[in-house]
C-alpha cells in the first residue's frame, strides 16, 4: 500500500532539490564582498529610517496603476484574440466594454501626468 505513495515522495524530493540546490550553489560559489552600499537598506527610493508620515510623490502609485492597466490588457487580449471568431458579438461587446474601462484608467493616468518622466 505504501508503494502507491512512492511517486509522490519522489516528486516532493525532486522539487525540493530543484528549489534548494540553485540557492545553495549560489551561496557557496558566490562572491562575499559586502560594502556599505550593498548593506544599505533601500525601499521605494527613500531612506528607510525617515519619518513614516513624510509626504512622497503619488507617481509611485500612478506607475503601479499604469502597469496593472497594460498587464491586464495584454493578459486578456491574447486569449480573446485566439478565440474571437468563436465568441461572436457577445464576446466582441464584452471585450470592448473591458477595453473602455481600461481606456478610462489610461486617461486618468495621462491627466495626472504619470506618462511624463522627469
Amino acid at each position: 500500500m505504501l508503494e502507491a505513495y512512492f511517486p509522490i515522495l519522489l516528486f516532493i524530493i525532486i522539487g525540493l532539490v530543484v528549489g534548494i540546490a540553485p540557492i545553495g550553489i549560489g551561496f557557496l560559489m558566490g562572491a562575499h564582498k559586502p560594502d556599505q552600499e550593498k548593506n544599505s537598506p533601500y525601499e521605494c527610493g527613500f531612506e528607510a529610517f525617515e519619518d513614516a508620515r513624510m509626504k512622497f510623490d503619488v507617481r509611485y502609485y500612478l506607475v503601479a496603476i499604469l502597469f496593472i492597466i497594460f498587464d491586464l490588457e495584454i493578459a486578456f487580449l491574447f486569449p480573446w484574440a485566439i478565440v474571437s471568431d468563436q465568441l461572436g458579438w457577445f464576446g466582441f461587446t464584452a471585450m470592448m466594454i473591458f477595453l473602455g474601462i481600461l481606456v478610462v484608467g489610461f486617461i486618468y493616468e495621462w491627466k495626472k501626468g504619470a506618462l511624463e518622466w522627469e
